[in-house]
This record gives structure tokens, C-alpha cells and sequence, in this order.
């Protein structure tokens, strides 16, 4: 039992495979985040445009 139990302590497959998991859905966030932004500056700049094309 002693020999399971110090087996277990020293096992860090799943501490890693969290660990992955954590980062994977922090970049995940990023790209979120950085697209909405990207994606409302590009929506500005397309009504710009469309606005100055209709005042001529």
C-alpha cells in the first residue's frame, strides 16, 4: 500500500495534462479577445468607408 501511495505522490502525468489544458483554453481567450477587437475596428473602418462613398 505504502509502495501505491508513493507511486502516486510521484506521478505527474495528470499535473501535466492540466497544465496543458490551463494554457490551451488562456490562449483560447486571447485569440477570443483579439478577434472581437480586430473584428470592431474592421466593422468601423468597412461603415467609414461606405459612409464616405455615400456622401458623393
Amino acid at each position: 500500500m505504502k509502495n501505491l501511495f508513493n507511486r502516486f505522490v510521484r506521478c505527474e502525468s495528470g499535473a501535466t495534462a492540466i497544465e496543458y489544458g490551463l494554457i490551451a483554453s488562456l490562449i483560447g481567450v486571447a485569440i477570443i479577445a483579439s478577434v472581437g477587437a480586430l473584428g470592431n475596428q474592421i466593422s468601423s473602418t468597412f461603415n467609414k468607408a461606405a459612409d464616405e462613398m455615400g456622401k458623393k
